[in-house]
């Protein structure tokens, strides 16, 4: 596997897209533990900076990402997780977390 860059907090920022069209859904965080987790159950799964804890994408929401595949940005610190989205990928309902245009 490539190296991954963490941040000073063990982070690493993660965009979501829908791998058969391309929307990007949502930008989230992983660590080490939730990368692993990603790869090995196909299962998107986070670190969540609020709660302190990881989450795995639509565990009580039923709004799952299935991990197609995962990709590293040509820095190494940024990931790509193109991802079946079942349901909306956002809190808020909508299918993508950016809906609000600025330009």
């Amino acid at each position: 596997m490539p190296q991954i860059k963490y941040n000073d907090q063990g982070l690493v920022p993660v965009i979501a897209q829908e791998a058969t069209t391309g929307e990007v859904l949502m930008m989230a965080w992983m660590n080490d533990e939730a990368l692993r987790l990603s790869i090995d159950t196909k299962r998107a799964t986070y670190w969540s900076r609020s709660r302190d804890e990881l989450w795995v994408k639509g565990e009580t929401s039923g709004h799952a990402q299935e991990v197609v595949s995962l990709h590293v940005d040509c820095d190494g610190d940024t990931i790509l997780l193109k991802v079946n989205q079942t349901g909306a990928a956002c809190h808020t309902g909508n299918r993508t977390c950016f809906f609000e245009e600025i330009a």
